[in-house]
């Protein structure tokens, strides 16, 4: 007998909404370039986004009887997780499981397998996040770990750590660091709107950035 546990800890919501507001790649720059998944990983659909708490699940490849059982225990803006073994030839979600998801207010989809019926999952809206697209049936065998700590996309992700994806890609913030992620990222975002304001203004790259220094060491030099 197998035994799994669906209880774990949540990130406040309001923290959940501050990284919420920002990209990926500014949470992924702001915590130190940490986090972000294996590029390959990404959106049916570029205007999809998330953010919500992991619940991981691990499947075996072609097998989505973990997923389907994940689904069924996930709660409400949670984001479900799913690490495969990064099998790209299998198609182990599509339209009607994402209704599934969609009917119990889920966050999200990330897997480092395949999905399929994008078009409706486009039309659905539902965020999916996936590794390829693939029309090959899945089979219903093999049970394994649920709200574990899974490795996908080259990144550890524990139930509870915050997920955030877009168009650009998916990175993981660890829970009991997001209010710190959500802070550092409002100042990277300040900074940068500082940065192309004295753009606009007139000022140069080299300028602003003080890369003058950093090139002369390199040996550059430029003749106007």
């Amino acid at each position: 007998m197998i035994r799994v546990s669906t209880k774990f800890e949540r990130p406040e919501p309001s923290v959940v909404r501050q990284l919420s507001a920002f990209s990926s790649a500014t949470i992924h720059e702001a915590q130190g370039r940490l986090g972000a998944l294996d590029s390959a990983i990404k959106p049916v659909d570029h205007r999809m986004s998330l953010c919500g708490p992991a619940f991981t699940v691990q499947c075996a490849p072609r097998d989505n009887l973990m997923l389907q059982t994940a689904i069924a225990y996930a709660q409400p803006g949670d984001v479900v997780v799913v690490s495969a073994g990064a099998y790209e030839e299998a198609g182990s979600f599509g339209d009607v499981l994402a209704n599934a998801c969609q009917a119990k207010g889920l966050g999200g989809l990330i897997t480092d397998t395949g999905v399929r019926d994008t078009e409706d999952l486009r039309d659905l809206g539902f965020p999916v996040f996936s590794r390829s697209v693939s029309i090959k049936g899945t089979v219903k065998e093999t049970v394994g770990p649920m709200c574990e700590p899974v490795t996908i996309g080259g990144v550890l992700v524990r139930p509870g750590d915050v997920m955030r994806a877009d168009a650009d890609g998916v990175v993981v913030v660890r829970q009991e660091d997001a209010a710190e992620a959500a802070a550092a990222s409002q100042k990277r975002v300040d900074t940068e709107a500082e940065f192309i304001a004295a753009y606009r203004a007139g000022r140069t790259v080299v300028e602003i950035c003080n890369l003058e220094p950093l090139l002369a060491a390199k040996g550059l030099v430029i003749e106007e």
